[in-house]
């Protein structure tokens, strides 16, 4: 049963290229829905053979949901373009056990890294995503970020898919905090309310729970300051929160 590869891109010249490489290992085809990048991302993606649209970015979920009307197999392999699978997960996928299963949607495991360090502490690992799914009755959701997979019967695995998403910290504190926007304005459409001590408490709980739970003060500056990350995103999702609803009255 052929696979499509989907990917949303903008600015991605420097993953791009091996992003298809890897996926064009497995995947029939690759659609890119790029947002309308001003680098060579584009130029890259069609020179690889990869179908290219343009679509000013609509949020995480609904620009993933846009592109699957331009996949035409079922199975869709939908990872961004710094994430590549694992051996153990092409392994997975080459056994193609998944054409006869009741399973519509797959949740991997998620390497994260920081450059070529691999960041296996603070609650980065282990993440999981869903990246393969049937579409015929598996979907994203809405989310503006952290959009997850809609299915009726999924399945974890124990395979991986390898996330070289940032170079410096720098680059995890920009997406975090543009993370946190998005959440924020998602909770802000929903009617979510919260009292002024709800960022102090949440970001508290959750620098405590990854440094001293999830293995961050076993793992030196690093440990540390991913910690912090996670209680930088956890507390200004909700200050923004009631900024934006203090911009109201």
């Amino acid at each position: 049963m052929p696979i499509t590869g989907l990917v949303i891109t903008f600015n991605e010249e420097k993953n791009i290229g091996k992003c298809l490489d890897s996926l064009f290992q497995y995947c029939e085809e690759v659609i890119i829905i790029d947002s309308n990048s001003t680098d060579k991302t584009v130029e890259i993606a069609k020179s690889k053979g990869a179908k290219v649209y343009l679509q000013a970015y609509l949020g995480d979920g609904p620009q993933r949901t846009y592109g699957l009307q331009y996949c035409k197999n079922d199975w869709i392999m939908n990872l961004d373009a710094d994430e590549f699978l694992d051996e153990d997960a092409l392994a997975f996928i080459r056994k193609k056990e998944y054409e006869n299963s009741t399973i519509d949607a797959y949740k991997f495991r998620v390497k994260n890294f920081l450059g070529n360090k691999l960041i296996n502490f603070s609650g980065w690992y282990p993440d999981s995503k869903v990246r393969f799914f049937n579409k015929k009755t598996a979907f994203p959701s809405d989310h503006m970020a952290h959009q997850y997979i809609i299915a009726t019967n999924e399945k974890s695995v124990n395979v991986h898919i390898l996330h070289y998403g940032w170079e410096s910290y720098k680059q995890v504190i920009d997406k975090k905090n543009q993370y946190s926007t998005w959440a924020a304005q998602q909770l802000f459409e929903k009617g979510k309310k919260v009292s002024a001590f709800k960022p102090i408490l949440n970001g508290t709980v959750a620098f405590v729970r990854c440094y001293f739970f999830k293995k961050g003060i076993l793992n030196g500056i690093d440990g540390f300051a991913f910690s912090l990350i996670q209680s930088f995103f956890s507390f200004m999702k909700y200050v923004k929160l009631i900024n934006l609803h203090r911009a109201i009255k």
